[in-house]
């Protein structure tokens, strides 16, 4: 890595002048090793760390330019990133014509720049992705134009709104729960703002599910993502042992630690019962005596995902992880924690996806508190099980465990249909566990019956 020329930024005042561009800074950020195979969107990747590393060091006007030297011979590709000033020009204005619905500001805070910073061809190539990936346009075009002066630039921003809301009616059967329906609203720009709203109702015979939902992506004006979500659920029927009731409300707030990772805080309000018991278990039995139960909890999730914006474009990561505590107020103290690991990677010219997925789960309740059916994981962490079909049993009858593990491995696959319909084809195959159950004073045994 070598500088071409000396990188200076044009210094606020005649009395400062801010450093010069470091090629040791510069190599640590680049991330391409020798004897590993050449990939475009690998020198992009670098190319743009390289030039953000410059920004946040305070060296403007900094381009990486790449120079590629064949060697036929070895097979290989020698890579130099020359460190050039580039000319010096500001960004005078950005100009957004077409948005009828969608509000200025919604389209603006895409821009890392603003009117007055350095124009930096990048970072607006960059806030053109950004706005096509809103998905509120059906057309969108970012184009810079010489401004007022010579060292200046006109950033117009071209747009055709397009549809963004939807709304559902479905039908389904199950052999469980027999014929439903659902029907739902959603809005991806609601108002123009930028905002998203849904909420959907569903019903069958024994279960009626309410919910709705609201993000703003932007809290307060920084890159900060607020959401309101709320349910409620309730099951009655012969198909299980008991009825049951759910109602939650969860604010939250989401915020980026780095590129591609992002951490979110959440309060969690949530009232369950049980209610009819018409089984023989002691421990549903006395599990049911409890009556209605309210969970007051905070926590947090991470999560990191390379899997569409890493270095490699055909293979990726996803870690997602958290931690919730209950105990201020309500009748419930435990302990939740999750984890789930994801890789996949696209082979046969990117047609298949192979994906393996690791997932466990721990639900830890502090004496005298206890764990209850409805509190517990069930069988549906895994695929390919009957109702009630896994984990422990007591005479004849599932409880759920306060544990879980489960290793997924999956390939996706056309089918031949046109990539429109949104159809392809998928294989599977899952093994894992549920255990581990609070019994509250039964001298019954517990025990473990997969089907």
């Amino acid at each position: 890595l070598q500088p071409a020329q000396p990188c200076r930024a044009r210094a606020p005042t005649p009395a400062r002048e801010r450093p010069d561009a470091d090629a040791e800074d510069q190599q640590d950020v680049r991330r391409i090793k020798p004897g590993v195979g050449y990939s475009p969107s690998r020198v992009e990747e670098a190319l743009a760390r390289m030039e953000r590393l410059a920004i946040k060091q305070g060296v403007d006007f900094l381009r990486v330019e790449p120079r590629i030297t064949r060697n036929d011979r070895e097979l290989t590709l020698d890579i130099e990133f020359l460190l050039v000033r580039g000319p010096r020009i500001f960004v005078e204005r950005i100009d957004i014509e077409g948005n009828t619905t969608t509000l200025d500001r919604v389209i603006r805070r895409q821009f890392d720049t603003v009117e007055g910073d350095p124009f930096n061809p990048r970072e607006i190539r960059e806030t053109a992705e950004r706005i096509r990936a809103l998905g509120y346009f059906s057309e969108s075009d970012v184009n810079a134009r010489e401004g007022s002066r010579p060292d200046q630039v006109v950033v117009d921003v071209d747009v055709e709104e397009t549809t963004t809301g939807s709304l559902t009616f479905g039908g389904s059967f199950s052999s469980d729960d027999g014929l439903g329906i659902t029907v739902g609203f959603s809005e991806r720009n609601f108002l123009g703002r930028g905002q998203t709203l849904g909420a959907s109702i569903s019903a069958s015979a024994d279960t009626a599910n309410y919910a709705i939902n609201f993000i703003e992506p932007s809290f307060l004006g920084r890159d900060v993502a607020f959401g309101l979500s709320s349910s409620l659920i309730e099951t009655d029927g012969d198909n299980s042992l008991y009825d049951t009731t759910f109602a939650g409300f969860r604010p939250s707030l989401t915020f980026p630690l780095a590129e591609r990772s992002r951490l979110t805080l959440y309060y969690n309000a949530a009232y369950s019962e049980i209610e009819n018991y018409r089984g023989i278990s002691p421990t549903l039995a006395a599990e049911a005596t409890l009556g209605s139960q309210v969970a007051s909890a905070v926590g947090f999730r991470y999560r990191y995902d390379s899997r569409d914006t890493g270095l490699n474009p055909n293979a990726g990561v996803l870690v997602d992880t958290g931690l919730e505590f209950s105990g201020l107020g309500g009748d419930q103290n435990y302990v939740k924690s999750s984890l789930t690991l994801v890789g996949e990677r696209k082979i046969f010219n990117e047609d298949v996806t192979l994906r393996g997925v690791l997932q466990g789960g721990v639900i830890a309740f502090s004496s005298p508190f206890q764990s209850r059916a409805v509190d517990r994981y069930t069988d549906k962490v895994m695929r390919g099980f009957e109702a009630n079909g896994m984990g422990p049993v007591q005479l004849g009858e599932f409880l759920g465990g306060n544990k879980f593990a489960v290793a997924k491995f999956e390939a996706e696959f056309p089918i031949g249909l046109p990539a429109e319909f949104g159809l392809t084809g998928g294989a599977f195959y899952d093994i894992g566990s549920i255990w581990d159950v609070d019994t509250i004073g039964v001298a019954h045994s517990v025990g473990f019956k997969p089907r």
